[in-house]
């Protein structure tokens, strides 16, 4: 059974090394359990949607939740799925330098990432709209 994961957290180092080192970890690891999925960090903050299998995404949200890296890991949403919506991605990448802000103001008070002021269907629609106006790099 095919399951879909959203969850925000807070970086504690945000520094570009780290981002680079969590997103080598996605797209060596992901590929074994057959998850996908995109992250999206800005303002120090990550916005992740994993899809998978129902135990490998639980075992992952576990090891996500105890990670030193980030901290206030907030489930956002979490469905059951028919297919993924995020398959072409061992894990992509948002990138922030290529978003257009009206996407952000479309689904925000303010034209920044901020998952714990929306909700998860509003979160989930953001990562869809970036991925759709091409702004996920990182195919795996």
């Amino acid at each position: 059974m095919l399951v879909r994961l959203l969850y925000a957290s807070r970086a504690i180092d945000a520094c570009p090394e780290t981002i680079e080192a969590i997103l080598h970890e996605c797209r060596t690891r992901n590929p074994n359990s057959g998850i996908t999925g995109v992250l999206c960090y800005g303002g120090g903050i990550f916005l992740q949607v994993i899809e998978g299998g129902r135990m490998a995404i639980s075992q992952l949200y576990n090891q996500i939740q105890r990670d030193a890296r980030h901290k206030d890991v907030v489930l956002l949403h979490y469905e059951e799925i028919t297919e993924r919506r995020f398959a072409g991605w061992t894990m992509g990448e948002v990138n922030m330098t290529r978003v257009n802000v009206s996407i952000l103001l479309k689904y925000a008070e303010k034209p920044e990432l901020d998952p714990y002021s929306a909700s998860g269907k509003v979160s989930m629609a953001l990562l869809e709209e970036l991925m759709v106006t091409a702004s996920v790099i990182g195919r795996a």
